[in-house]
This record gives C-alpha cells, sequence and structure tokens, in this order.
C-alpha cells in the first residue's frame, strides 16, 4: 500500500510539474503575442483601408475569445484541484488528532475509500444511507432545539414534528437536502459547503413554511421582527446558521454517520431500514390527518364521521398543543388581536 501511495504521488509531482511549466510557456507566448501585435497596430494605424483586414481582425478575435475561454476553464480546474488537495490534506490531519472527551471525525476521502472497497447497502448515496439520514436527522435535531430550550429558557417544551416520537421531519429534510447538495463538495473547502447551505437551508426554510400555511392555516416560526426577513418565514441570521450547519454537517457528522452505518450488517441494516420506512410513513400519515382535524376544531367545524370522532378522541386540543407547542392558527392570531 505505502509503495502504491508513493507511485501515486510521485506521478501527481510530476503531472503538476508539468503543468506549472505549460502555465510559464503560455506566460511567454502572451509576451511574445503583445511585441507582434506591437508591430501590426503600427501597420493597422497607417494603413488607407483598414476595413480590407476586417476578415482577419474577426478571425484573430475569434481565436482570442476560445484561448480565453480555454484559460479561463484551466483556471478554474487548477484553482478547483488547489481547493480540494488543500482541504483532503486539511481533514485527513484533522481526522488523525486525538481528543480525550469526543473522537475526531474521520476524513470523508477514508469514508468513500471504505465505500468503494465494499458492497455496503448503504454506500454512496443510496435511499438506504439517505433514509438513515433522514431519521437520525429528525431525532437529532428535536434533541438539539429542546436542549436549547432547555438552556434559554429554563423549561422543557416539545419540539416534535409527528405525533408519534421525538421526530421532526424538518430536521430529517434538511440534513437529506443538505447531504444532497453538499456531497460533491465533501473533499472541498468550508467556503462552499457554507454557500450551499445558505441557500439550500433557506429555500427549505421557506417552502415548509409556506406549505404548513397553505395546507394548514398555521405557522411554527415568524421571523418578522428579525433582520433582512422575507415573509417572516426566513432571515439573514438563520441562514447564516445554515451555512455554519453545512459545513458542520459535512466535515463531521455526515462522516461520523456514514462511519456508523458502514458498520451496520448487509441484511439487519436492510430489514430495519424498511421498518423504519413503514413506521415514518405511518407517523406522518397520522400527523397529516390530526392536524388537518385539529385545525378543523379550531374553526368551530364538528366531526362528520366515525373516523373524525376518533381522531378527536386520540388526538384533543390538549395532547395536539402539548405535542406542537408553537404551532399557531389564523383564526387563534386574529382572535387573540
Amino acid at each position: 500500500m505505502e509503495e502504491k501511495q508513493s507511485t501515486a504521488v510521485k506521478d501527481f509531482q510530476r503531472a503538476s510539474s508539468v503543468l506549472e511549466c505549460e502555465s510559464q510557456a503560455i506566460l511567454e507566448h502572451l509576451d511574445n503575442a503583445h511585441r507582434e501585435l506591437s508591430d501590426y497596430y503600427k501597420d493597422l494605424a497607417v494603413s488607407s483601408d483598414p476595413s480590407s483586414k476586417e476578415e482577419l481582425v474577426e478571425q484573430e478575435l475569434a481565436s482570442l475569445r476560445r484561448t480565453s475561454s480555454n484559460l479561463t476553464r484551466a483556471n478554474m480546474q487548477v484553482l478547483s484541484i488547489s481547493d480540494e488537495l488543500s482541504a483532503r490534506f486539511r481533514d485527513a490531519k484533522a481526522s488523525r488528532k486525538k481528543r480525550r472527551l469526543i473522537p475526531a471525525a474521520p476524513a470523508n476521502s477514508s469514508i468513500d475509500l471504505k465505500e468503494e472497497s465494499s458492497e455496503h447497502f448503504a454506500k454512496g448515496l443510496s435511499f438506504y444511507k439517505l433514509f438513515l439520514i433522514c431519521f437520525v436527522g429528525s431525532f437529532a435535531g428535536v434533541v438539539i432545539e429542546v436542549l436549547w430550550c432547555i438552556a434559554k429558557n429554563g423549561y422543557i417544551e416539545s419540539r416534535s414534528g409527528l405525533v408519534y416520537g421525538p421526530f421532526n421531519l424538518l430536521y430529517g429534510a434538511g440534513a437529506v437536502l443538505l447531504t444532497l447538495a453538499l456531497y460533491r463538495f465533501r473533499n472541498r473547502g468550508g467556503w462552499l459547503s457554507f454557500a450551499g447551505s445558505f441557500v439550500v437551508g433557506s429555500v427549505l426554510e421557506y417552502a415548509c413554511s409556506w406549505a404548513q400555511e397553505f395546507f394548514f392555516g398555521s405557522r411554527s416560526w415568524d421571523y418578522s421582527g428579525k433582520f433582512l426577513n422575507i415573509n417572516g418565514r426566513i432571515c439573514l441570521v438563520y441562514s447564516i446558521f445554515w451555512g455554519i450547519l453545512g459545513i458542520f454537517w459535512i466535515k463531521d457528522l455526515y462522516p461520523r454517520m456514514a462511519s456508523l452505518i458502514l458498520k451496520i450488517p448487509q441484511r439487519i441494516g436492510k430489514i430495519i431500514t424498511w421498518i423504519l420506512v413503514v413506521f415514518m410513513v405511518i407517523n406522518s400519515a397520522v400527523t397529516v390527518v390530526a392536524v388537518a382535524r385539529w385545525s378543523q376544531r379550531v374553526e368551530g367545524v364538528p366531526a362528520d364521521s366515525a373516523f373524525m370522532e376518533f381522531i378527536d378522541q386520540r388526538f384533543p386540543d390538549s395532547r395536539m398543543e402539548r405535542i406542537f407547542a408553537n404551532m399557531s392558527f389564523g383564526d387563534e392570531e386574529e382572535a387573540a388581536q
């Protein structure tokens, strides 16, 4: 392995040296072109009929535009290679650091290598991995927000988004979207992860807020008083938080989770995943029905079937208010005003 790595390093050094030499040669060609153009400019200045040179000039301009495009693409590729080499080296060093309390996260490159050499059921961006990320993210997000509520307000308050268990699909969907959006940047510099998460998180938060208000007439958060907010659904501060979270996610949390998923046995992993899929589908369906019926009760609409009466019994207002502590409906806000 060491010999193979040594060969790879030598090959890269050779390729890098060739690139540097070629870039120097291009600069020399540019100097020559400038000198030749100076003579051409003199001929053009004294020419009695400049229009006779129009076809030649257009050909040269087209060639220069193509050259500029090629050099721009080359520059972007060199910057990309440089950024990835720097990020991979930095991540590899960070993963080797010894910590007393929390072990360092494995480097994404090491996760990639393990996945490439195995036929694990949840490698890459497979459905199994994405669902497990969604499930764990839905749970972890609620736990973190409850802890934040305790630290900030001094009391425990539900932050769940589903009627069964401490799960909130907003966090799960956010984890999945962040993974999909940032996966290609997992071995790149953190600035790309920040920018991608800033945009993805803001779009997700706005879409969820709009969908909740459109379908249920309720809102679970309102940033109207925050600086640079858009319709109270998103604001600059929380969008920045999304950006920071993106770096932390793809550089620390994702490789930890992917490493743990790699340890799940093939057959057991698939069975457990599908059991959790069924549970979350049923949980989500019951939640939609319960919240919709709760909204009807707020509006004073009586149950019109035995099924709705059953929902009223199983999910009365007191239970729904305990689960969805921050949810409010338009009629309630108008009444309060």
